[in-house]
């Protein structure tokens, strides 16, 4: 045995293996290994998936969802969705135009649509190089492909100079015509659709309806210095009256429509060249009513927030969920910046800076409102302690600090910014791809602003002068904001004055109507609470203060933001005072004593998806999809006056409010 373990031995130290069977045998061994790697059906652990193929397979699940319902949605018969919502919520009524064709209602005065801003389609008529192709495009309304396609063109296109307040150089966007104007603000999304279409259905056609249509970006003298569009305006009019039977056109202005209307009536009997040359009898002559819906007659607070910071609630409840995102440069846009640079070129929005001063909107320590008061319920007898525990300062449009918004006046330490130097950039702004006025304030600047503390309707004038001075020059040439002393004063022939209820006359004409229809009971934009912001490049100083709340001893402020009633964005004492008391009878305002009424429709939201938007919506755009409303605007338009729709229709303290302001009549 030893032998043989010799000789085998022997021959292993011989004999070297084959090179085949070491290759073969270092395969094997790979092989096994990769075995051993691979998981085993039954017990092995799964591979794990990337996140680029969580990212494929969801967008193709979202994809083949979306086709499927399109599927459905162009397979299913015209009916269905009504009968599926007919089974959910029972028979739904009738529209308006339908129950009122049953009454025997028929077309008998013409309709001229005014729309408010940004609803009405803009469309390119000439540009730059970046915008080939796009001729004739929507720059405005629409699908906004352009936007999201090349957004720094689109902004260059759709901003105005900001010297003139007119077109840029090689520049030329003009308004969409017709109805198609402002029917749709973008798919789905309706304005006029839905009250055009009940016209139809009482007999209304494309002749007897005329969407005056004007880009909502220029001043309201600046349309007829550019486009002609208040000559063309007077000449539709008159041919529409010509044209059936001499019956008077309803006039029915949405939004700022109705302060672009209100201008309309005062430069149509102007002497030219300011005015149209009409003479003092042309309303008298060619107007039966003029049916103003969401009407900001005396401005908005919203046009504060969004001139200051380019803010509103909802940006500011933005911020705070996502801190700096909208402020930094986010895909190569300084998002908020460009949004202001672009809208401070925006001549209109000054339209609707508050107008009336502390005597219409409160001072420091008082407002017409006096208590609390965000939503429609009226404060009940039994709930006075409640209501004076709740007094909110609405007078103090913008206050730096929720404690110095809440500290009686008299504690309020405020150092006036008017003669602050400015200077000592904010910050390096040579990075900065866009400018707006705040790059020349300066610290000193920023923080004179601040520590002035708290500012009402008269010191906002001041502080947008201040920190937007070439915004203002341009405004205080084409508006104005406060309270005549003598419109009897050739001062007031100006055509900066037209726009202003509270510093011009309403036409010679007794036997027109003027309604005012808004919707209530929604918490609308009153009043703010500011910070400064941090130091950064290309930054934005000021923003709402979102984290201030009221809380239960004070529920109208939420977000930074106090609330009063409305319909969202238009508070109710700037669509319901004028018609309430500034033009009610025969007063300074209104010498020929025009009946004026009020309609107020209380907001209640869609019962569910189903219901869309909703038929009883109070909300500022919504209404016009709000059945009740739409019925009292035919019925005028089919003939009918103030009296035969019931007179006055009232759900908040407009009239109470409105006798909290000592105004001379």
């Amino acid at each position: 045995m030893s032998f043989l373990r010799r000789r085998k031995g022997k021959a292993s130290d011989s004999e070297p293996a084959p090179i085949e069977d070491e290759s073969e045998k270092e395969q094997e061994n790979q092989k096994h290994k990769q075995k051993q790697k691979l998981p085993s059906k039954d017990g092995g652990k799964p591979q794990k998936w990337s996140c680029v193929d969580s990212c494929c397979w969801f967008i193709g699940f979202i994809c083949s969802i979306w086709w499927f319902l399109l599927f459905l949605y162009n397979a299913m018969p015209a009916s269905f969705p009504q009968f599926v919502t007919e089974a959910i919520t029972g028979p739904l009524s009738d529209p308006p135009g339908v129950k009122l064709r049953k009454e025997g209602l028929m077309a008998k005065h013409p309709v001229v649509f005014v729309p408010g801003i940004v609803t009405g389609g803009l469309e390119l008529w000439e540009g730059h190089q970046c915008a080939d192709g796009l001729f004739r495009k929507r720059l405005w309304g629409g699908t906004f492909g352009e936007l999201y396609k090349r957004p720094l063109c689109w902004v260059e296109h759709m901003s105005l100079d900001n010297e003139t307040g007119l077109d840029p150089s090689g520049i030329r966007v003009r308004p969409v015509s017709g109805l198609v104007a402002a029917d749709y603000f973008a798919p789905g999304y309706f304005v006029w659709a839905v009250l055009i279409a009940n016209l139809a259905r009482i007999g209304y056609e494309e002749k007897t309806m005329y969407m005056a249509s004007y880009d909502w970006r220029l001043s309201f003298q600046n349309t007829e210095v550019r486009d002609q569009t208040l000559s063309r305006i007077k000449s539709n009019i008159q041919l529409m009256v010509a044209t059936n039977g001499g019956n008077k056109v309803v006039v029915i202005p949405h939004s700022m429509g109705v302060l672009y209307f209100l201008h309309f009536m005062k430069w149509v009997e102007a002497p030219a060249p300011m005015g149209g040359g009409g003479g003092s009898d042309w309303c008298a002559k060619h107007i039966k009513a003029v049916v103003n819906i969401g009407g900001p007659f005396l401005g908005v607070p919203k046009a504060v927030a969004g001139l200051f910071s380019i803010e509103a609630r909802d940006i500011a409840v933005a911020r705070a969920f996502a801190p700096g995102v909208l402020d930094k440069d986010v895909f190569g846009l300084q998002t908020l910046q460009h949004m202001m640079r672009m809208t401070r070129t925006w001549d209109s929005t000054m339209s609707m800076i508050p107008k009336g001063g502390d005597t219409i909107w409160g001072g420091l320590d008082w407002s017409p409102e006096g208590y609390c008061n965000c939503s429609a319920k009226k404060v009940k007898n039994n709930d006075t302690n409640t209501a004076a525990e709740n007094r909110v300062n609405y007078g103090r449009i913008i206050s730096f600090g929720k404690d110095v918004a809440e500290t009686h006046s008299s504690k309020i330490e405020m150092i006036d910014f008017r003669d602050a130097v400015k200077g000592n950039n904010l910050a390096n702004a040579t990075h900065c791809d866009v400018w707006t006025e705040y790059h020349e304030m300066g610290v000193g600047g920023v923080k004179a602003v601040a520590d002035y503390k708290v500012y009402t309707t008269e010191s906002v004038l001041d502080l947008f002068r201040f920190v937007a001075p070439k915004l203002m020059t341009r405004g205080d040439a084409h508006f104005s904001y406060g309270i005549a002393d003598n419109l009897d004063d050739p001062e007031y022939e100006h055509y900066k004055y037209w726009s202003n209820p509270l510093e011009t006359k309403l036409p010679n004409a007794p036997d027109m109507e003027i309604y005012s229809l808004y919707g209530v009971g929604i918490p609308t934009e009153r009043a703010y609470v500011y910070k400064l912001t941090p130091t950064a490049e290309c930054y934005i100083p000021f923003q709402i203060d979102a984290s201030a709340e009221g809380g239960s001893e004070n529920p109208c402020l939420k977000g930074g933001v106090f609330s009063s009633d409305g319909d969202e964005t238009v508070p109710v004492l700037s669509a319901g005072f004028m018609c309430a008391k500034g033009w009610r009878g025969k007063t300074r305002f209104n010498p020929s004593g025009i009946p004026t009424y009020i309609r107020e429709y209380d907001h209640a939201p869609p019962a569910n998806l189903l219901e869309g938007r909703g038929t009883q919506s109070g909300a500022h755009v919504d209404i016009m999809g709000n059945f009740a409303l739409i019925e009292d605007v035919l019925r005028v338009a089919a003939g009918a006056k103030g009296e035969d729709l019931g007179g006055d229709k009232v759900h908040s303290d407009i009239f109470k409010w409105s006798e909290n302001i000592d105004l001379d009549l």
